[in-house]
């Protein structure tokens, strides 16, 4: 089936899983059918979005593009079309227009996505996914959800907010399980 106006294939359904976990961004616009995903990062990022955008090329209608952003940020991001496979995933994660945490599973895919999106590793010791955008209880699921991939955490307060920090003897797991599907211009994130 051609995929132009067909389903999301399996590639495309855990990296929006992966995205919609980290930075990704779903939108319906008032009076629309169905909702859009929006990709936005750091232009220092530009390898990653153009990598983004290659994966779901059939679902856009042009390519990423740079504009200012917040003082002197420059974003580089794109769009999708939309879909109403958007739509129900939409559904899924976003409450009361808040997004949270549905009953879910990851695969190494959507897990390296996450992690290039949130995940930093401050040392040898601390690695970490930057989940402080969902509540606490959201959190936790998503602490059950790592464990059902054999993968420890806990939750770690920065600041004001909590974020999710792998134990020390998961993170070689953690990395064995991603490394293969971590971009070149992200693999820094990983210690690489």
């Amino acid at each position: 089936m051609d995929n132009t106006a067909g389903s999301l294939n399996q590639l495309q359904k855990s990296f929006l899983i992966g995205t919609l976990l980290g930075d990704g961004y779903l939108r319906q616009l008032k009076g629309r059918r169905n909702a859009f995903l929006e990709v936005n990062h750091s232009i220092t990022q530009k390898e990653y979005v153009e990598w983004k955008y290659e994966l779901l090329k059939n679902l856009t209608r042009s390519g990423p593009k740079s504009r200012n952003g917040n003082g002197t940020r420059i974003a580089y991001r794109f769009y999708t079309k939309q879909h109403p496979e958007f739509t129900k995933i939409m559904e899924l994660f976003y409450k009361n227009k808040k997004k949270c945490i549905p009953n879910l599973t990851l695969d190494p895919i959507s897990l390296a996505v996450w992690f290039m999106d949130d995940g930093s590793r401050c040392s040898k010791e601390n690695v970490y996914l930057n989940t402080q955008q969902f509540s606490k209880d959201d959190q936790y699921k998503l602490l059950e959800i790592l464990e059902k991939m054999g993968l420890s955490g806990t939750l770690n307060k920065d600041k004001t907010y909590h974020r999710i920090r792998f134990k020390t003897s998961g993170i070689p797991k953690l990395f064995g399980i991603i490394q293969k599907h971590i971009i070149p211009s992200m693999k820094y994130k990983i210690g690489l």
